[in-house]
């Protein structure tokens, strides 16, 4: 499980994607203990020998300016620089899903989707044009879409930094940048601005609407003909529910001569407008829930997740099988690192897992327990002592990590399957899964489920003299303080008045509890009185 470290401190983990520029990384920043994307770019391979030093430097002043443009529709930069032969690029981790595979989840893509993720585009390109840059590289593939709907461009920079000639082939034949988006005039290599970038936003909506990009060929040059020469198909001819501004506006933005577009991106936004949904309205599809572009319009700056729902736990980070992920520690050459078996990886990821909590990385420690009890399950049973053990340490870990909402449902799990055995030890280790979710309950705001959870397990730890005094006492004192936030003054009162009492009896007017107690009651008694 352990990779290469980049600067001594970003440690890759799984590969997320690769092309003929590079590759993307899933990471963890050993300093901070986060999530990171972690993007690898080698100059060799877009350009000659003579012309990759240069690249680095032009990569290195591009990540400067653009890591100066604050808004939060883009994905943040944390660090850059050079490894090797590497160029690296630390970035933002989003938890989301590209523009790309969302719509091929969700063929056809409802319009009123389109309208908003075009919407919330113009709102980062007229943040970045104003900088003044331009991305040149506006694509689906580049823009995430995080699970309160809201959108975040990534790889600003990117090619203004490996693209001064855009016509300029690499060693595999193929166009710097992405032919399918390309406006015509950085096809042919001219000047490119605003303009370009509200050209790719005209082929990106094109696409949204219609389910393909409006030019294709069979070869990169092929493309970059079509964006020249051809008219593209009016989006109604393909889907006559899209509404007629909508189509006028993709054949706007994807005129030919920049100066037949729209002037900005501002004057995009305001054609959209009118067909954006307004809040309160229903959804196109159904009630607003993760991944649904259309919430921060039918719900501005409401939180996430709704109340009403629950926000879903991050899926856990499955490595691709191990032929398909080229390992970090590979030989020169990219000799690939020896394929191991299932159990062996999961011995691997036991220690790794030892390792990471020692060190106090606990994130990550969680995310390689997430990634490996699949694994586990698949080779040993979903009931066997190993998956136990691990659902176990996953469960503690994420409570350790403050992932409260992640870890209630394992704790939840593991209290119902414990339940069943037999003998006092299951018993007593069902209830400490239980008060560890009411624990979970407690952080997470839900305090009247944290009361009933607390109050269903105390009796049975107060019968338990193997558990000693001590976590009764908390249990009540947590009770207590729980009942101030549902509004019970009285019953706290209560409640906590009788737990100074036992306390000072169990342990003496001088123990920590009992002062914190006594401070409690006494601000209580100033409160009542002021």
């Amino acid at each position: 499980m352990n990779g290469r470290v980049i600067a001594e401190r970003y440690e890759l983990s799984t590969l997320l994607g690769q092309g003929g520029m590079g590759q993307v990384w899933m990471g963890y920043d050993r300093r901070l203990d986060r999530r990171i994307a972690v993007k690898l770019l080698r100059p060799d391979r877009m350009a000659g020998a003579p012309e990759a030093e240069e690249m680095r430097r032009r990569f290195l002043r591009e990540c400067r300016v653009t890591a100066r443009v604050d808004h939060p529709g883009l994905v943040t930069v944390h660090d850059a620089g050079s490894d090797g032969e590497d160029l690296y690029l630390v970035m933002q981790h989003i938890d989301g899903a590209d523009l790309g595979d969302h719509l091929a989840e969700h063929e056809p893509y409802p319009w009123q989707w389109a309208a908003s993720v075009a919407a919330q585009l113009c709102a980062v390109l007229s943040a970045v044009h104003a900088a003044p840059i331009v991305h040149r590289d506006l694509k689906p593939r580049n823009v995430m879409l995080r699970q309160d709907g809201t959108v975040c461009v990534l790889d600003l920079g990117i090619a203004a930094a490996v693209d001064t000639d855009t016509t300029r082939l690499t060693h595999t034949g193929s166009p710097i940048g992405s032919p399918a988006y390309m406006a015509p005039e950085q096809a042919m290599g001219g000047a490119v601005g605003p303009y370009t970038d509200l050209y790719a936003l005209g082929v990106l909506l094109h696409e949204l609407l219609s389910g393909q990009v409006p030019f294709q060929a069979s070869t990169s040059l092929g493309v970059l003909h079509r964006h020249l020469y051809d008219a593209p198909v009016p989006v109604r001819q393909l889907r006559a529910e899209v509404p007629e501004p909508l189509e006028a506006l993709v054949l706007r933005l994807l005129a030919k001569d920049p100066r037949h577009r729209p002037s900005e991106a501002q004057e995009v936004y305001q054609a959209l407008v009118p067909l954006l949904p307004s809040p309160g309205s229903p959804a196109p599809a159904g009630p607003p829930g993760p991944l649904d572009p259309t919430r921060p319009f039918l719900r501005p700056h409401a939180p996430w997740p709704d109340r009403a729902g629950a926000l879903p736990a991050p899926p856990a980070v499955m490595p691709a099988p191990a032929a398909a992920i080229p390992d970090p520690r590979s030989a020169p050459g990219g000799a690939p690192a020896p394929q191991r078996t299932g159990r062996t990886a999961i011995a691997d990821a036991v220690e790794e897992v030892k390792r990471l909590l020692d060190a106090g990385r606990l994130t990550q420690a969680v995310d390689v327990l997430g990634s490996v009890l699949p694994l586990a399950v698949a080779h040993h049973g979903e009931h066997s002592p190993v998956v136990r053990s691990l659902r176990k340490q996953y469960a503690a870990t994420l409570l350790d990590d403050g992932q409260y909402r992640r870890a209630l449902p394992e704790l939840r799990r593991l209290a119902a399957e414990t339940s069943g055995g037999s003998g006092p030890a299951a018993h007593r280790e069902a209830l400490q899964f239980r008060y560890e979710a009411a624990q979970c309950l407690e952080q997470l705001g839900e305090a009247s489920a944290a009361i009933a959870e607390y109050r269903a397990v105390l009796p049975y730890f107060e019968q338990d003299a193997t558990a000693g005094p001590a976590l009764p006492l908390e249990i009540r004192s947590r009770i207590g303080a729980l009942l101030h936030a549902v509004g019970a003054h009285r019953e706290a009162h209560e409640t906590q008045s009788r737990l100074l009492g036992d306390v000072e009896r169990m342990y003496g007017p001088y123990h920590p509890m009992a002062g914190e107690l006594r401070r409690v009651l006494d601000r209580q008694r100033q409160v009542r009185l002021g």
